[in-house]
Parts: C-alpha cells; sequence; structure tokens
C-alpha cells in the first residue's frame, strides 16, 4: 500500500490500482453516512476530485492518488456506508482505477512514511 498526505490509500496490482481512505481519515470523519463512487469510465488525473464521502461531521472529497480510468466502482457502499469506517483499508474502497501513469505510484508514501507523516499532525 502506498499513501498521500491528504489519507487516501492505493494498492496496485498490475496496473489496477485500488484507491480508499485510511483509517486515521475514517476516524476523523466519524460516522460515515452516505458514499458517493464514480463513474465507471470516468478519467481522473492524479489530484482531481474520485468520490464524495458524508459523515455525520463533514462532507469530504476523495481525491484521485494516482490518474487513470475508473474501471470498478464499490456499489455496496452506497447501501453500506459504514463500511468505510468499519473496513477503511480494505472492503471500504471506493474506486479501482487502470494506471495511466504507473511511476505515480512511486512517489507516494509507503507505510513507514505515512506513519511518520500522521506523527507530526
Amino acid at each position: 500500500m502506498r499513501f498521500t498526505k491528504d489519507h487516501e490509500w492505493v494498492a496496485v496490482e498490475g496496473d489496477v490500482a485500488t484507491v480508499g481512505i485510511t483509517a486515521y481519515a475514517a476516524e476523523q470523519l466519524g460516522d460515515v453516512v452516505f458514499v458517493e463512487v464514480p463513474e465507471v469510465g470516468k478519467t481522473v488525473a492524479q489530484g482531481d476530485g474520485l468520490a464524495v464521502v458524508e459523515s455525520v461531521k463533514a462532507a469530504s472529497d476523495v481525491y484521485a492518488p494516482v490518474s487513470g480510468e475508473v474501471v470498478e466502482a464499490n456499489a455496496e457502499l452506497g447501501d453500506a456506508p459504514e463500511t468505510v469506517n468499519a473496513l477503511p483499508e480494505s472492503g471500504g474502497w471506493f474506486a479501482k482505477l487502470k494506471l495511466s501513469n504507473p511511476a505515480e505510484v512511486d512517489a507516494l508514501m509507503d507505510r513507514d512514511a505515512y506513519e511518520a507523516f500522521l506523527a507530526t499532525l
């Protein structure tokens, strides 16, 4: 897994990256009550809005940590948004992207670097 300073994570298999938010982000949001996932076929650049998460505290955009085309969206989150809180770094993923620039993944933080970053917050 790789991480951004905006608390998104990426797990890459082949040329497809699964994207979600970190446990830290889910904890900061509080109870998630609504999730809007992207449409399959949408193309995003690194840093573009990818999904929307609404909690009892706030609404937040989830940004694309890498560029690519949405090849799958986690439609189950529409009926079970609490999955983002329960399984933020596994079953609570938002979308799978076919990478258009795999080198972007290498520029993201690994878990140790992300943990060190969290310690500064």
